[in-house]
This record gives C-alpha cells, structure tokens and sequence, in this order.
C-alpha cells in the first residue's frame, strides 16, 4: 500500500511538477518542546491543475526523475486568491 500525504503547493513554477510542503509537529526529546518542521516533496502533476496555496493529496509513485516520486492524487481545496480592482485615475 502506498503511502498518501497532504499539504501546501509552495510551488508550481515548473511544467508537470509541484512542490508540495508539509508541515509536522515533533517534540524534542530532552527538553519536551514543541517545533514545527517543513519538508518538501516534488510531485508530478500531469495535468498542470494544482496552483500555489492549494491543499492537495500525493501517493507514492516510482520514480519519474531524479527527485520526483510523488503523485498528485486530488486536489483538496483551492486557494483564496484576492482579486485587486484598479483604483480609478482622474486625468488631469
């Protein structure tokens, strides 16, 4: 059974290919406090359907290059993007 993970799109810069990042909370084992650790994965997205910010889902997969072995399975929810109207400009 392959493995299946969600997280952030940080990137989607590149043709057929996301970088996924996803965060986990790990406790130190000394001095028992909390930290946030990132870890990027690159997926393959054949479709080109993910954008930056979207949540999405990536399996396992064998590997396509020389850092890709994720898939993207589905994407989760899309990102709120802010729509800015042009200010309207007297001429003068």
């Amino acid at each position: 059974m392959a493995h299946t993970i969600t997280g952030r799109v940080s990137s989607d810069k590149t043709d057929k290919t996301i970088v996924v990042s996803v965060v986990t909370r790990k406790t130190h084992p000394i001095y028992k406090k909390q930290y946030s650790v990132t870890t990027k994965f690159m997926a393959h997205d054949e479709d080109n359907q993910a954008k930056e910010g979207d949540l999405v889902s990536i399996t396992e997969h064998r590997p396509i290059s020389k850092r890709k072995r994720w898939t993207l399975v589905s994407v989760l929810e899309t990102a709120q993007t802010k729509h800015i109207e042009p200010e309207d400009q007297e001429e003068a």
